[in-house]
């Protein structure tokens, strides 16, 4: 069993709203540690983040790592859920009431999703920032963000 900051049945809660129904099993463990790795380790460090996974700090992982963590997960696995493959090959699911959405839309959910995601984990960084003697595992130097971001279409080098 992988470890992860938190469980598929978390993602589908905070990353699936309005209605939006997704089973747990369709988030794998894998899914979440992919998306912890590519995103939020490179944030908060690998020190933090061994840290944050043996239990310390579970505020702040539900306060501020939970969401972010959540929605980068989404945003790996939708286009997983767009489509299906099975004995007849990929598909896209269809229906007499539901049709696939067009790629725009889908676009745009990826990038509103993001942008969210993105923003969340900003906010991570500044309560990290903002409070050093509370995780004396954090090093700002590692965190990716003082170095690179991006807006909307403008990276930004530190």
């Amino acid at each position: 069993m992988m470890k992860t900051l938190i469980p598929p049945a978390q993602v589908v809660a905070l990353a699936f709203t309005d209605g939006e129904y997704l089973a747990p099993e369709a988030v794998g463990e894998g899914d979440i540690a992919a998306a912890e790795q590519r995103y939020i380790v490179p944030v908060i460090g690998q020190a933090l983040y061994e840290k944050l996974l043996s239990g310390s700090y579970a505020d702040f992982t539900a306060e501020y790592l939970a969401a972010p963590t959540a929605l980068f997960t989404r945003i790996a696995v939708q286009p997983r859920l767009d489509i299906r493959t099975g004995q007849c090959g990929t598909i896209a699911p269809k229906s007499g009431c539901y049709q696939p959405a067009d790629a725009e839309s889908r676009r745009e959910l990826h990038r509103s999703l993001r942008r969210q995601a993105r923003t969340l984990l900003r906010r991570a960084a500044g309560r990290l920032e903002a409070h050093p003697g509370e995780f004396p595992e954090y090093d700002p130097e590692k965190n990716i963000l003082k170095r690179c971001s991006t807006d909307g279409n403008l990276v930004q080098a530190r």
